[in-house]
């Protein structure tokens, strides 16, 4: 597994240009001529420019800061319900952009930028200093993905409603490869860059605050939805690993995020396969092999032919999902040959014509699943030696590998098609095996009398009954993951961090 020193080290090593232009060369270095200095390597977390401020119009009114009936407005016309599940502003938001220097999977340096939401007001959940948190977002097919951007961005806008409109600073980076970076391709669920990317847009934000008047009370939480949900635990383990006084946490919170990583991979090819395996598998392969994982020599050898010549940095791209299936980029829903074994009940849709991965490849990663086996102890779920590249590159990213320092809760929904629950609950038993204070919340539970999550969990069912006799069980599965369990874990995480702030004093 890369330590940061490695990673330092192969920092270190980039954009070190030397000239080599005239005269006569002796062992590779020119005679008479002198090498200028190497070119500075830009220092991660710095700012590139300055934080901007980022206007909403609304009604033709062009607003950098919106007051708490303007926003609420703004939100319910956006999204209505917005409210019953944030609650009513009580500040006002302004958001600011921050571009910042960072490093790509292979240790690279790169840039990516981040939203600031700012919270305001005369009360003294908006008027005196403020907790900062970081958050992290889910998955998106476009690069031009930018938590900023809260007119067209409901994750944007849910954060800023959940969150900043009660008195929360929040920082949420757009990662590398999205919003503006120009990293071409994003480092998908690598623990060590998702990390280090998010320390380095809380270091730029941090260094932004004094000029865009925003006063840090010095508790620092972090969270974040899907992808975000394992990208927030991947910053706690680096903040932890720095093991220095940058970055205190008070609290953290991963919500239904793939944090079981290694066993997540090992059912999918096992006969499991989720909601996106289409998109979700050859993304993870994309940033394996970028980090020198070495996961194919070739496309060719893992995909197959229809897909192989274009599936390189495919996503995050220009299109949508449906797009890159009508062109045939990726299979809707095919990810194995229909004769491919075995076939998990329940799990045949991902399996038929026009597959992705090539049978020979998921036999080879069978093969040594079944000489390999993990997951024999919860304590120790990692306590195994794959060969096969990529399920090498899962356990080295799989987040059941650390001790969280902070209370740390983890929220998600039974019945998730996407991101299974069992990546809550191993998660859950591992830190809880190792002394962590873990608080696990089913938000698909039905709450009891005095239940803290009582509120959340009861919208919950109220939603997901009201769009099940509107729209049948089908609909409740396809919003599942993103429509239901994301807003009210997102409340209950709000709840949950509260409750700590308010312990801590």
């Amino acid at each position: 597994m890369r330590s940061f020193q490695t990673l330092a080290l192969s920092l270190g090593l980039g954009m070190l240009l030397a000239a080599c232009s005239g005269g006569t060369t002796t062992g590779g270095t020119p005679v008479g001529v002198t090498n200028p200095a190497p070119l500075p390597v830009p220092i991660r977390g710095s700012l590139v420019g300055q934080a901007a401020s980022v206007a909403v119009n609304i009604a033709g009114n062009s607003l950098a800061t919106l007051s708490p009936s303007v926003l609420a407005g703004f939100l319910e016309s956006a999204q209505t319900g917005t409210l019953a599940v944030a609650g009513q502003p009580q500040c006002a938001v302004s958001v600011y952009r921050v571009h910042y220097n960072t490093i790509g999977g292979a240790g690279e340096p790169t840039d990516a930028s981040a939203a600031i939401f700012v919270p305001t007001g005369s009360g003294n959940s908006c008027g005196n200093s403020r907790p900062v948190l970081l958050y992290a977002h889910g998955t998106s097919l476009q690069k031009s993905y930018d938590m900023a951007d809260i007119a067209n961005n409901t994750e944007a806008r849910l954060a800023a409603a959940v969150f900043a409109a009660q008195g929360f600073i929040v920082v949420a980076p757009n990662y590398a490869g999205y919003g503006g970076s120009s990293l071409g391709y994003h480092p998908y669920l690598d623990r060590v860059q998702e990390g280090a990317d998010m320390i380095d847009a809380l270091r730029a934000a941090r260094s932004s605050f004094t000029a865009i008047g925003v006063r840090d009370s010095g508790k620092l939480l972090v969270t974040g939805y899907s992808q975000g949900g394992y990208v927030a635990l991947a910053a706690q383990r680096a903040m932890q690993d720095l093991n220095n006084a940058e970055f205190t946490l008070t609290a953290a919170a991963g919500m239904s995020g793939p944090y079981a990583l290694s066993r997540f991979g090992d059912e999918l090819f096992g006969g499991a396969p989720r909601d996106g395996a289409t998109v979700i598998v050859p993304t993870i392969i994309n940033a394996a092999q970028h980090a020198s994982a070495a996961i194919y020599g070739k496309p060719a050898d893992v995909y197959e032919a229809q897909y192989a010549a274009t599936i390189t940095d495919l996503v995050p791209g220009t299109l949508g999902s449906s797009e890159l299936v009508s062109l045939g980029r990726l299979p809707a829903t095919a990810l194995f040959a229909a004769d491919s074994m075995p076939q998990t009940p329940g799990h045949t849709q991902y399996f038929g014509a026009g597959n992705l991965i090539r049978s020979d490849y998921r036999a080879a990663y069978l093969a040594d699943l079944a000489a390999h086996p993990c997951e024999q102890s919860p304590s120790a779920p990692l306590n195994c030696a794959p060969a096969h590249t990529l399920r090498k590159w899962l356990l080295r990213n799989d987040l059941r590998s650390y001790l969280p320092m902070a209370p740390t809760l983890l929220c998600g929904g039974h019945d998730d098609p996407t991101v299974p629950y069992f990546n809550t609950t191993a998660a859950a038993a591992y830190f809880r095996a190792r002394g962590a204070a873990i608080t696990e919340l089913d938000i698909d539970d039905t709450p009891s009398l005095n239940d803290p999550y009582r509120s959340a969990k009861s919208g919950f069912v109220a939603a997901r009954t009201i769009l099940r006799a509107a729209n049948g069980d089908g609909a409740v599965a396809s919003s599942y993951h993103a429509g239901l369990v994301a807003p009210f874990c997102m409340a209950a995480t709000r709840d949950y961090f509260q409750s700590v702030l308010a312990m801590k004093g």
